[in-house]
């Protein structure tokens, strides 16, 4: 069975039908393997966001329940991946509407890492993220 320039060759395949798309030439397109690397993206976006919130919920979680570890390695963490969220909301402002997701998706992660990086226990932590996105993000936010 021959394997297609797709299975065999991503770079190239992707190429290949970027030439196709930008010359007109619809038909001879891969459009179902277009479609699915499109979605894929989509769903690496929002990877990058579950991600990038797990990240600072980590951080705040180790900030407001180790105070007296506190340093400029967790705050400039905290400061970067905010202004990386902040840069990803701006190039994908339609995660606006998956927030709420992201936001628990994340924090169950990250309540998961605190534990096994402060060495507290699960039960010291909320269920729920005690942080809204809009105030994790705030540049003016420090969790005491």
């Amino acid at each position: 069975m021959d394997e297609s320039l797709y299975d065999r060759d991503f770079y190239a395949w992707a190429n290949e039908q970027a030439a196709l798309l930008r010359a007109g030439k619809l038909a001879q397109a891969d459009i179902a393997n277009i479609a699915e690397e499109i979605e894929s993206m989509g769903r690496s976006e929002k990877r990058e966001l579950v991600n990038r919130l797990t990240v600072l919920l980590l951080h705040l979680l180790k900030w407001q329940y180790q105070p007296a570890l506190r340093g400029n390695s967790w705050r400039l963490t905290i400061e970067e991946q905010r202004l990386r969220l902040s840069s990803h909301m701006e190039d994908n402002p339609s995660l606006t509407s998956r927030l709420d997701e992201a936001l628990g998706d994340a924090y169950r992660v990250a309540v998961l890492r605190a534990e096994r990086e402060t060495g507290l226990s699960r039960s010291t932590f909320p269920a729920t993220s005690p942080y809204a996105y809009d105030q994790a993000i705030a540049a003016d936010f420090w969790p005491e």
